[in-house]
């Protein structure tokens, strides 16, 4: 923001000459605001560090709902920036067509009460992020278990999809069938010996059922008093016994499961986009917004009462931004000398105002819409 010349539009005016039409170096908008309660000096002191710390929340909550978004769509990734709309719009017309919203954010309310209905909101929408993300990762995760133990090697994968009732002796009050895994490398030793690794094993009962790219699985019968035994030998000879029990019921369950969890992870991913989406430009929006009570507080700080100054969006063409600062400064450097080139050696400490690491003789504030980046912190 830069002080009112005789009017506003002057002011804009002088800035869009210099840094547009003369240089070419970014393209210029209007940034209104509306006629807020200005309050006491001390509130506005105040409001100077709140709204700071209110400004770095909004934004972290917004790329937090965003790059959820980001995880949620997951293969359909490439999506994300055109579901990351404010108001129906993509964010840098939202930006550039700014227009207070009068009914979420009245103007009759003092800075302190805007401030606190924004912080609200947004803690409202972190809460909620959280425990959706919770439940429906949660989900996800116990779908993919299932899945990658449907997909693994033999040796740690579901067997529930392999086998088959007659693969077993069942009902038997003597006998019981058990499922050997065996390296390929291994399976002529296996054939020669584990009729031999215990008494009581049934001759010619294995057989091979299923194999991936390294092992087989075998089944092999025996007596039921000797298993205790039969397990011991394979484990001296490299053979793996799965602990599996065939029963029917179970293994209809094991199957219902995975596509019960499918079904509920499909059913929550429709409403939990579309809560994302809506709750991203919510906080959006409540972000510009604060950037906007920023603007005006640190504004009627710097330059004083009655409020005339002019709020200004500047979108910088590429590697332009250098010199943009420097015409800048040149523009407005007759509202501070000292702070001509920026203070960048240090935190400079003004009267009324936050220190600021970067000071110049305007008020500024940088807004990045880079969204799509963005992790899902955990």
């Amino acid at each position: 923001s830069a002080p009112g010349d005789k009017t506003c539009q002057q002011t804009f005016d002088k800035l869009n000459t210099v840094t547009n039409r003369q240089n070419n170096l970014s393209t210029n908008y209007k940034f209104n605001l509306p006629d807020l309660k200005v309050g006491t000096l001390d509130t506005l002191v105040g409001l100077s560090d709140d709204l700071g710390k209110l400004d770095t929340y909004c934004e972290q909550v917004t790329k937090k709902v965003a790059g959820y978004l980001g995880e949620v769509l997951d293969d359909q990734r490439d999506k994300l920036t055109e579901n990351l709309l404010a108001n129906g719009v993509d964010l840098n017309t939202y930006l550039t067509r700014f227009q207070w919203d009068l009914a979420k954010y009245p103007v009759k309310q003092s800075l302190k009460n805007i401030q606190e209905i924004i912080g609200k909101q947004v803690s409202q929408i972190e809460g909620d992020l959280r425990t959706k993300a919770t439940a429906y990762n949660n989900l996800k995760g116990s779908l993919q278990n299932l899945e990658r133990k449907a997909t693994g090697n033999l040796i740690t994968r579901y067997l529930g999809d392999i086998v088959r009732k007659e693969h077993f002796v069942l009902d038997s009050e003597y006998l019981v069938t058990l499922l050997v895994v065996v390296q390929k490398s291994f399976h002529h030793d296996w054939e020669a010996k584990y009729e031999k690794l215990t008494d009581m094993v049934v001759p010619r009962s294995s057989s091979v059922i299923y194999d991936d790219d390294e092992n087989c699985l075998c089944t092999v019968t025996l007596f039921k008093r000797v298993e205790d035994e039969f397990r011991h030998k394979c484990r001296e000879n490299r053979f793996t016994v799965r602990d599996f029990v065939y029963n029917e019921e179970e293994l209809a369950a094991g199957k219902n499961e995975i596509k019960k969890l499918d079904a509920d992870r499909k059913k929550q991913f429709g409403p939990l986009v579309k809560w994302l989406k809506v709750n991203f430009g919510e906080c959006f929006t409540a972000w510009v917004h604060t950037k906007a009570l920023r603007m005006f507080v640190e504004s009627v700080l710097r330059y004083g009462l009655p409020v005339n100054f002019q709020v200004m969006l500047l979108l910088p063409f590429k590697k332009t931004q250098r010199r943009l600062r420097e015409e800048l400064n040149r523009l407005y450097e007759h509202l501070d000398n000292n702070a001509f080139t920026g203070q960048e050696q240090g935190a400079v400490d003004i009267p009324g105002l936050s220190a600021m690491t970067d000071y110049y003789p305007y008020v500024f504030f940088k807004i990045n819409l880079d969204m799509v980046d963005q992790g899902f912190p955990r």
